[in-house]
């Protein structure tokens, strides 16, 4: 863990005490300023101009039993997802040894402990809240910022760990970081990122879009203004999660001709909502041979999940305020809903199937003094950087409205630090 020199803390500081003070911690704008000019000045202004509400103006307090539940729950989903009898998706996606970079563990943490909302097989901004958490070394901050060390080794050697799960020891030339349009992505800053730490660690990494990519005999090559380069390994930032709209990759991934991380068995056997409805029942989870230290765990940890079904629509209805609705293989919030906040013909289309009702869960709340504003609370999530079972890194994601939506003044990514 990175350690913070601690001027600012005093015996009596508390995670509540700090969040509920705008002015107890504020982010060093000029540290990360001047971080983000080394990366460049188009990568400067890009941020600046497209993203101005990328970092939030404050970080985020945690208590040492907020984050020993997180690792709970966290240790718990990892046993019982890898205990052999999890058996999720179809038989395709289950013949790849790839552990899966970047699972994002996203947390509400209110007075009644942490809640796991959900898990994501492609989390964004772990090279972005690495940068952001670097360049706040010399702020005195109270606590201990919740992240390995040298996250930018951590993070070549996790890539370079799933190429060894499926290549052995031949070497690891190219990487591909992958999306739709990525240069019209919020993310894209994090894609050039990507790209500067692959290359300082002497792979020759590439931003494209899916389309230009195509499989030959030998693998599959990425096609640009008349180059070709064959591509090692793709670092999967799409959100078509079976790639069904991406035949070349889907092709190139089940053939074996490409390492993809993450991959669709990551997204089927973690991120897919419908397994947190196995995740909340207990008698499931003993089917399963889950501990009951595991399913004490998960229990406490991670809030009721149910299928939604039309046969149980007026019950849904009754009920709909102490749920949140989510569709089952969905990403970044998009067809959620409070049930508090739904019209009826909303409700009515949820019922046609594909959703699943977690039960609300409020996140937690951090003040802000943004741009000259009076003092106001913004919601925050926790996120977990998750490897092969271990916590990379641990930020906050500060927000206003139903979900993270990067809009918020004051808001955006923001350093976790542990206290008390």
């Amino acid at each position: 863990m990175h350690q913070a020199t601690n001027q600012l803390a005093q015996p009596a500081s508390s995670a509540a005490a700090l969040n509920g003070d705008c002015r107890s911690a504020m982010l060093d704008r000029a540290a990360l300023q001047r971080a983000m000019q080394i990366q460049g000045e188009a990568w400067h202004g890009l941020v600046t101009e497209h993203c101005r509400h990328l970092f939030a103006d404050v970080p985020v307090f945690i208590t040492a039993a907020q984050m020993r539940q997180m690792r709970e729950v966290i240790d718990a989903v990892e046993r019982v997802v890898e205990n052999g009898k999890w058996g999720v998706g179809s038989g395709e996606w289950m013949q790849h040894s790839a552990k899966g970079v970047f699972y994002g563990y996203d947390f509400h943490l209110n007075s009644d402990g942490a809640h796991l909302i959900e898990i994501n097989s492609n989390a964004g901004g772990g090279f972005l809240n690495a940068l952001l958490l670097d360049s706040q070394r010399e702020t005195g901050w109270p606590g201990v910022a919740v992240a390995q060390e040298n996250l930018e080794q951590a993070f070549i050697e996790m890539f370079r760990n799933e190429w060894r799960l499926e290549r052995g020891a031949a070497a690891l030339h190219s990487i591909a970081i992958v999306d739709e349009q990525p240069e019209g992505q919020y993310l894209y800053p994090e894609f050039l990122l990507a790209q500067g730490v692959f290359e300082r660690a002497g792979i020759a990494a590439y931003i494209a879009d899916p389309a230009a990519l195509h499989v030959r005999g030998d693998g599959l090559y990425l096609e640009s203004s008349g180059d070709s380069q064959k591509i090692d390994l793709v670092y999967n930032r799409l959100t078509d999660f079976s790639l069904h709209q991406h035949p070349a990759l889907r092709q190139a991934y089940l053939g074996g001709s490409v390492v993809l991380t993450p991959n669709p068995a990551h997204y089927a056997r973690y991120a897919d909502k419908r397994n947190l409805v196995r995740l909340t029942d207990a008698d499931d989870l003993r089917a399963l041979c889950a501990s009951e230290a595991d399913i004490a765990a998960l229990q406490a940890g991670v809030p009721q999940t149910r299928l939604v079904e039309a046969a149980d629509q007026e019950r849904w209805w009754g009920e709909r305020k102490q749920w949140f609705f989510k569709p089952a293989a969905s990403y970044g919030g998009k067809g959620a809903y409070r049930g508090a906040n739904l019209t009826r013909r909303v409700f009515d289309e949820i019922m046609q199937g594909g959703y699943v009702a977690q039960r609300m869960a409020v996140p937690g709340e951090r003040m802000v003094c943004a741009e000259g504003a009076e003092a106001q609370p913004l919601k925050f999530d926790v996120r977990c950087y998750v490897y092969d079972g271990q916590v990379q890194l641990v930020a906050a994601r500060l927000y206003q409205g139903q979900t993270t939506n990067f809009r918020t003044p004051g808001g955006g990514f923001a350093p976790i630090y542990l206290v008390g």
